[in-house]
């Protein structure tokens, strides 16, 4: 069976850097699985692994554009440090979620000084070649209840 649009796959990957340096990996833990074509993956990823089957290896460089996009830096914002509230223990790296009037967003604290924080909106992939290893180990047909709901149900996948 191969990977295609409402098919259950299940993938091991490592995804790197331009540098080489590991992001992330299903190394040592359950295989990621999705519901192909509806938006799980970013696109460049799914699109690379249309028409494989189970068993296939493939490496593949998925650019910024078919990933998290370009930086924005309309994205980065100087706020006051009073805006934070009872957060205490501010500093950069954190992720917050904050609300404003395009909805909820998680940003990351990239500086604190006294009275000022510079947060920044940008997904921390944004404007960054990812590198996939990627090894698939399952292509099934979706349940209805998977269809219907848009996710994996089961192991590796969401729980109700």
């Amino acid at each position: 069976m191969s990977v295609a649009p409402n098919k259950v796959v299940c993938i091991h990957y490592t995804l790197s850097d331009d540098a080489g340096v590991v992001i992330d990996s299903s190394s040592g833990r359950e295989p990621l699985t999705y519901l192909h074509g509806t938006g799980n993956l970013i696109p460049g990823l799914e699109s690379a692994l249309d028409g494989r089957a189970a068993g296939e290896s493939l490496e593949v460089a998925v650019g910024p554009e078919q990933a998290y996009g370009m930086r924005d830096e309309r994205l980065v914002q100087i706020v006051p440090r009073a805006k934070f509230g009872e957060i205490a223990a501010l500093k950069p790296g954190m992720r917050l979620r904050t609300t404003g009037p395009g909805g909820s967003r998680i940003v990351t604290v990239t500086r604190v000084e006294r009275d000022l924080v510079t947060i920044d909106g940008n997904h921390p992939l944004a404007g960054k070649t990812l590198h996939f290893q990627v090894q698939i180990t399952e292509v099934r047909q979706a349940s209805r209840d998977e269809l219907k709901h848009g996710h994996v149900h089961g192991p590796g996948g969401h729980h109700h």
